[in-house]
């Protein structure tokens, strides 16, 4: 038996198809397994913060009324014992409550641990929602449900909690004029130096200082995706979302800023890359006031700096840069910690 020249060439032509299908779906297959394995990750971390958030409260409850403490007690135990399909309910709960109680009555290192247990609870439920969302965007396209290349593992769910409309923990007596969610920078060359931003307060053109790539999140936005976004607008350097690691730090500061005072809640990404020459084409007119010049600065020389009188933020950069350095080369995002 003999084949024709085109039977050979459509069989041929239907192997490759095959083949081509066949890779295909083995790496689509390989990438749900690794954002399922991202999903479940992310919710452990969720689980873990709001634990720990319970924890906080309860050991907050010594410092108020009787009513307040079994209320909140109470609160924390339902919203930690809770099943996965009522918890958002019940976080929801002492979430609200959390956000109508004054917190002048609690010990300044009490206000300082629930405002981070807060925030840790905020990054985690977004690193969540955003493993959620890529995970259920391969899940539902036509060709993956058609080949079942998901499985039999469960959809993933988004996890929506309320959070606070005003900031927390600022001292009594201060009035804030903005609060703000940034994400900033940690942009590491070759030989570990990190690139820093010279500027000064428009009200005061005289005194400088120094500060990573970064600013504030537009509304909407997530935060790796502001981290890119403000690297471009500040450099002109394009860094993939995969290449951030992060966020690892927590800072946050009020400082006077143009006539304003501001409460601004820092998370620090890190990144390695080759040392270039920042173009400064997506400044706002403000920032072009502000803004004076860059350097890519050893630990050394950010310390030379500080003892010149210009200050570097944050301020235990120059011993934070190895842990950067880590980070930045490792394949895992770390626990947030609070540094100043």
């Amino acid at each position: 038996m003999t084949f024709s020249a085109l039977t050979i060439f459509i069989l041929g032509l239907v192997a490759a198809v095959v083949l081509v299908v066949g890779l295909w779906a083995y790496g689509t297959a390989n990438r749900l397994d690794r954002l399922h394995v991202r999903s479940d990750q992310s919710w452990l971390a969720l689980d873990a913060a709001l634990s720990r958030r319970a924890a906080v409260v309860r050991a907050a409850a010594v410092d108020m009324s009787a009513d307040d403490a079994r209320r909140f007690v109470t609160l924390a135990d339902a919203a930690e014992r809770a099943d996965r399909q009522d918890r958002e309910l019940a976080e929801n709960r002492l979430s609200n409550a959390l956000a109508a109680y004054g917190t002048t009555s609690l010990r300044p290192q009490l206000v300082a641990e629930l405002a981070d247990a807060e925030a840790r609870v905020l990054i985690a439920r977004r690193f969540h929602n955003d493993a959620v969302r890529d995970t259920l965007a391969l899940r539902t396209r036509r060709l993956v449900r058609w080949l079942h290349l998901g499985g039999t593992a469960p959809l993933p769910q988004y996890f929506e909690i309320s959070e606070r409309t005003t900031a927390a923990a600022v001292p009594e007596g201060i009035t804030v004029d903005t609060s703000r969610t940034s994400a900033r920078v940690v942009m590491l060359d070759e030989d570990d130096r990190v690139l820093l931003l010279r500027g000064h307060d428009p009200k005061i053109p005289n005194t400088y200082f120094w500060f990573t790539v970064g600013g504030g999140l537009e509304r909407g936005e997530h935060l790796r995706a502001a981290a890119v976004r403000e690297i471009e607008e500040e450099t002109g350097f394009k860094v993939a979302p995969e290449n951030l690691r992060g966020p690892l730090w927590r800072r946050v500061a009020i400082f006077p800023f143009d006539g304003e005072l501001i409460r601004s809640e820092e998370l620090f990404f890190a990144t390695r890359t080759h040392g270039f020459e920042p173009v400064f084409q997506g400044h706002t007119e403000l920032e072009q006031r502000a803004i004076t010049g860059h350097r890519w600065c050893s630990a050394d020389e950010i310390r030379r700096l500080a003892k010149s009188g210009e200050p570097v933020y944050p301020l235990d950069l120059a011993n934070l840069l190895v842990e950067a350095a880590t980070i930045a080369d490792g394949s895992e995002d770390p626990e947030v910690r609070s540094i100043r």
